[in-house]
């Protein structure tokens, strides 16, 4: 049975989306769910290395912070229903959902087995988050083509 959700569990989440609101990182979290709509692991790796770029460090910005909490969870520190509730992981649904199709490529380009591989399994370990992913993929590709058509 999972653990129960404490108030300690809620501060934790209380503190993670002050984290979300700091104003470079709504810019970082902005450009990844907005803008940035790689459609292959070469799109993903031409930002990752573009180093001291502004969208290479809001790459790596919000893929850290959602990489340290998915740990949390993996590692008991944070309940995983409480995590997974839409309106605190979504975001992290929609930016798994654009890498998800090329994820096994990107692992072996950067010669990191390990890449995401937090994330993943936090969204992946459940029916819910398995079924949320399935549901994100598709919203995700929908949204992938109204940017390529310029429908926004």
């Amino acid at each position: 049975m999972a653990k129960k959700a404490t108030a300690a569990d809620a501060q934790l989440i209380m503190q993670l989306y002050d984290l979300r609101r700091e104003a470079e990182m709504r810019k970082a979290r902005n450009w990844w769910t907005g803008e940035f709509f790689p459609q292959s692991a070469e799109d993903f790796l031409k930002v990752a290395r573009a180093y001291g770029t502004q969208e290479n460090a809001w790459l790596r910005q919000v893929s850290g912070y959602w990489g340290m909490v998915a740990s949390f969870v993996l590692h008991g520190a944070l309940n995983e229903e409480l995590f997974l509730q839409p309106g605190f992981s979504g975001e992290l649904f929609v930016i798994y959902a654009k890498i998800h199709p090329f994820l096994k490529e990107l692992r072996e380009k950067l010669e990191d087995p390990d890449f995401f591989a937090g994330v993943e399994k936090a969204v992946t370990r459940t029916k819910w988050g398995k079924d949320r992913l399935k549901f994100m993929i598709k919203r995700v590709a929908t949204m992938r083509e109204r940017m390529a058509s310029g429908k926004n």
